[in-house]
């Protein structure tokens, strides 16, 4: 899941970028709101929102009333020192969906993203048919593969081992298990034919990038997951 964060101050900021990702979000952040306006206009959809209100140029209300004019279903969550009824008047009035006053503990802004998310995918089915696995962002639905925003084409049985690996959620899958859900059928174990699709798998999801995501667990299987 894919995250825009709009924060300027820089200590928080790295520690929330840090603690989510830790939990396996992808996370961008940006310290203005008018950087935030040129990140939501020039690279793909978010699923979460995460603002704070005094930020430099255009504050994090006007960023989520700006949102709000293009976007009304992804969740948005405002964060900010200032706790007055009259602030969560005017961030609720724009439309967000939660408000958090600083300083708060980490796991509970974990719990309420969990729960704007949960409520967004089932407010949304096709939400399902999308998986994000740091920057790798696999489109069941239209078939298509994305890292850092650029397209990777893959055959079909490439998009479905990807997929499957992805559908595992990061848990080590054998070779057997692979041939039985992607093959679909059991043929002879021994053969190199699962290893031969992870290395075509790795040339075009990983070679090109510092973070490997495609992963050997020795004598297990096979996982993904940011290394």
């Amino acid at each position: 899941m894919n995250i825009l964060l709009l924060e300027d101050d820089l200590i928080l900021s790295a520690e929330l970028t840090k603690f989510l990702e830790n939990n396996r979000f992808s996370v961008k952040k940006v310290y203005d709101g008018e950087s935030f306006i040129t990140e939501l206009k020039q690279n793909q959809p978010y699923d979460l929102y995460l603002l704070d209100i005094n930020v430099p140029k255009i504050s994090g209300l006007e960023v989520c009333e700006k949102i709000r004019e293009q976007d009304h279903n992804t969740p948005i969550i405002i964060i900010s020192a200032n706790g007055d009824i009259s602030d969560k008047k005017n961030a609720f009035g724009r439309l967000a969906d939660d408000f958090l006053v600083k300083p708060f503990q980490f796991e509970e802004l974990l719990l309420r993203i969990s729960s704007l998310l949960r409520r967004n995918s089932n407010n949304n089915p096709a939400a399902d048919e999308v998986i994000t696995v740091a920057d790798l962002i696999i489109n069941k639905t239209e078939q298509k593969v994305f890292r850092n925003g650029n397209e990777i084409n893959l055959t079909v049985k490439e998009f479905q081992l990807l997929a499957y690996l992805a559908d595992a959620q990061g848990r080590t899958v054998s070779k057997q298990q692979i041939t039985e859900n992607v093959w679909e059928h059991n043929f002879n174990t021994n053969t190199n034919t699962v290893e031969v699709y992870i290395n075509f798998l790795r040339k075009k999801i990983d070679k090109d990038f510092s973070v490997k995501l495609i992963h050997t667990r020795s004598g297990f299987g096979y996982y993904l997951n940011p290394s």
